[in-house]
């Protein structure tokens, strides 16, 4: 029972077992601190926490159907103060407001120091984070948004540079440097930064007006819960994130970002509550996550055409690993805003439970040549309920324009340098129940088509044709309904299919056009 420590901070570690099976070990693992039981668990990503600082422990992971086992010895992070919020005057009752209170313990924080916040609701406005500092929720804690956006100050999308000669940018909305509101935990150009503990982080969207006529601008754009705006060596670990305004947590422009064992809970019917969204970010690690929102659980972008012309980073190196998907309209998102491209993304050992889509890619015309995808790798996941698990879409229409003529027309166009690309998206070793609409819908552009799109060793069931919904696989204009439908191809380079197993498909067999290339047996 081979495992490894991910994350250590003062007072908890977590750990990841080292098995082939998405999520969930095939048994459940019984734990031991320093020769103490402290239960079974039945996730790959176990969090144990109750230690102290700079401190040695053993840690001994028993299966509990073989008995084997393995342990190892380490060391929790050294802590230089541990400064309580309730000792700066935080009162904790959910009903006076602790902003001052718990930001002057954080600016007060030397380097290597804890904030604490121990159980209570901490009732706030937008908190900033300072560098080389660890937040501790402890469990039992919430800090709870305030209600009124007039609580709320705006970051400015773009400033101009003093001598001209460059902008600085810090509001976003949408992938276009927009003013919006500041978080609820809002971090700018930090570094060094850990939030964690069994805490809770609130913001408090059921009980505001944020969710109300959510595309109309009300003094800005609306906040996220956790916005990290060109940070680096951020961790979030353990910790609860409930009620987001917008999308839930947002690195922005930042590097060396690790969400882990993190829980992500916003009502389905709530609007663009994405769950985590990486934006032109680099190393961004996701593993343990548990997510239901109303939009997409895991969305990974790169801006619009401005921000690729003037501020172009594309987001590169970002691993979803061991995390459960459920409901929300995808699983795992690329795009819209994707003009600075997105390259090197694997997604490993998840489960996807009842998302409209699995694997979802969408992108359109004016995201421009720098928008370029690849390396997208999907390996090992286990889809239940995903109506429609691998689509690939670029003429997806949102933004005012999305409806237009240059947008949706199905004609090849002149390539330049508006038009985005797609190279490589691979999707392997995949067991899926419970689909109802297509199993892969791809539709590229018909003047640069999709490179290649390889399915391996896929296995999917499809609901019995009395229980399907007709629905459009993709959100693009003159797509009909469809139900029961294997494989619908249009402008592909090269669609490559090995060891393909459908079961209950109404379809004669794969409905493909403008594909160059199709190689294996289906």
């Amino acid at each position: 029972m081979d495992f490894k420590i991910i994350d250590i901070q003062p007072t908890q570690i977590t750990i990841e077992l080292d098995n082939d099976t998405p999520y969930k070990p095939a048994a459940p693992v019984r734990l031991f601190l320093d020769g103490e039981g402290i239960g079974e668990f039945d996730v790959n990503v176990i969090t144990v926490d109750g230690m102290v600082p700079d401190s040695l422990h053993s840690l001994r992971v028993t299966d509990t159907e073989t008995g084997a086992e393995s342990s190892v010895d380490f060391r929790t992070r050294y802590e230089s103060v541990l400064l309580d919020i309730r000792s700066f005057g935080a009162a904790g009752d959910g009903v006076r407001n602790d902003t001052a209170a718990v930001q002057a313990a954080i600016y007060s924080c030397p380097a290597d120091g804890t904030v604490y916040v121990g159980k209570g609701t901490y009732l706030c406005d937008p908190l900033f984070l300072k560098s080389n500092i660890r937040i501790h929720l402890d469990e039992g804690a919430v800090i709870l948004g305030a209600v009124s956006r007039d609580e709320y100050p705006v970051l400015p999308g773009m400033t101009c540079t003093t001598d001209e000669t460059g902008e600085y940018n810090l509001g976003t909305w949408e992938g276009n440097p927009l003013d919006c509101f500041a978080s609820l935990i809002t971090g700018i150009n930090v570094e060094n930064i850990s939030v964690y503990g069994r805490g809770c982080i609130d913001g408090n969207a059921d009980k505001s007006d944020w969710w109300d006529n959510p595309k109309v601008r009300r003094g800005a754009w609306r906040p996220r819960l956790v916005y990290l705006c060109n940070c680096k060596n951020v961790t979030l670990s353990g910790i609860r994130a409930v009620n987001s305004p917008c999308w839930s947590i947002h690195p922005y422009y930042s590097d060396h970002i690790s969400v882990i064992d993190v829980t992500i809970r916003n009502p389905d019917n709530s609007p663009n509550t994405d769950g985590i969204d990486p934006e032109s970010c680099s190393h961004v690690n996701i593993v343990g996550a548990d997510i239901s929102v109303g939009d997409d659980c895991i969305a990974i972008k790169s801006g619009k055409y401005y921000m690729a012309r003037k501020h172009y980073k594309q987001t590169s190196g970002v691993t979803v690993r061991n995390c459960v998907l459920n409901h929300g309209h995808g699983s795992v998102t690329i795009g819209s805003e994707c003009a600075c491209g997105v390259r090197d993304v694997l997604v490993t050992k998840c489960i996807f439970d009842s998302t409209d889509r699995g694997l979802r890619i969408k992108s359109r015309r004016g995201r421009g040549s720098g928008s370029i995808l690849d390396n997208i790798v999907f390996d090992n996941i286990y889809m239940k309920d995903v109506r429609m698990p691998f689509t690939v879409n670029m003429f997806y229409f949102c933004d005012p324009d999305g409806h237009s003529e240059y947008c949706q027309c199905k004609e090849p166009l002149p390539v330049d340098e508006l038009t985005p690309e797609i190279r490589s998206i691979e999707a392997k070793n995949i067991r899926c129940t419970g689909v109802d609409v297509t199993l892969l819908t791809v539709y590229g552009l018909p003047e640069r088509k999709v490179g290649l799109v390889s399915l391996e060793n896929i296995n999917a069931d499809f609901r019995p044709e009395s229980e399907r919904i007709p629905a459009v696989p993709v959100m693009m204009d003159g797509m009909d309904p469809m139900s029961g439908v294997g494989i619908y191809a249009r402008n592909v380079s090269e669609l490559r299919m090995n060891n393909i197993i459908i079961h209950g498909i109404t379809d004669k067999g794969p409905d493909v056009d403008g594909v160059d290339m199709i190689t294996g047996i289906m």
